[in-house]
């Protein structure tokens, strides 16, 4: 349960090795969370994270997590809730992918899908019973500006964010009145390990700045969250564009 502040008082992030996540964690466990879950695969930086997060004062505790292996979700995540109330599960796992090797190789493209949308589904509604049954808590979910709209550029990628934004609405909707809350993030380029290497684009932010917006989301109880604020107005001003004109926009 949250405190007294109404600052949440634990977390579980799937994604666990996300530095917008991590982030995340590290501005909640300023404001009082004291328990800490990183789900992810097993890896030193992951362990790396929750030695970090572990010296700022909060219990962090690992599990081991597979987006791809939707068929364990419902067992893993179990355990987790089974050991105490979760005030904010932050779904922030995903991959980019690789456009032009994407378009090559269809089973690439394929992965990019199941680990985006399919695995997001799965982890999602597991979630959202476990949040439901203890009547309380918030589902972050980490979509993208790219799902707005469909780009030439990452057109593979930015469809599996179309769909797991459109779920996590949905989801929302279904959990009204049940004393759970979706908030859906949606920034536009961040700088992260994932994007390096890649041209920056407009608008472009970094993991704390994506943190502080959804810390403050989760403070007012937003449904919706643009990081940039500015974006809301960019992207729908660029959902309205005729097709042939759009392909042309250097977006």
């Amino acid at each position: 349960m949250k405190d007294a502040f109404g600052a949440p008082q634990s977390l579980l992030v799937l994604g666990g090795t996300s530095e917008i996540a991590l982030a995340t964690a590290r501005r909640l466990i300023a404001l009082r969370a004291r328990r800490v879950w990183l789900a992810g695969r097993p890896s030193p930086a992951l362990e790396s994270a929750a030695a970090e997060l572990g010296g700022r004062g909060a219990e962090v505790r690992t599990v081991e997590f597979d987006a791809l292996d939707s068929a364990s979700h419902e067992v893993v995540l179990g355990k987790v809730f089974a050991e105490g109330d979760i005030d904010v599960v932050l779904m922030a796992f995903g991959v980019l992918g690789d456009q032009a090797r994407d378009e090559e190789e269809p089973m690439a493209a394929v992965r990019v899908a199941q680990t985006n949308y399919t695995g997001a589904v799965s982890a999602g509604l597991v979630c959202a019973g476990a949040l439901q049954a203890q009547g309380h808590g918030s589902l972050v979910v980490l979509s993208s500006v790219a799902g707005e709209r469909a780009r030439r550029a990452d057109f593979i990628y930015g469809s599996s964010k179309a769909g797991l934004d459109a779920f996590a609405q949905g989801l929302g909707d279904a959990l009204q009145g049940t004393g759970v809350q979706v908030m859906v993030v949606r920034p536009g380029f961040v700088r992260t390990r994932a994007t390096a290497g890649r041209p920056e684009q407009p608008f472009a932010t970094g993991p704390e700045e994506v943190a502080e917006a959804i810390v403050t989301g989760l403070r007012r109880r937003s449904e919706s969250v643009w990081v940039p604020g500015s974006l809301r107005v960019v992207m729908a001003a660029l959902r309205h564009v005729p097709r042939p004109l759009f392909r042309r926009l250097p977006v």
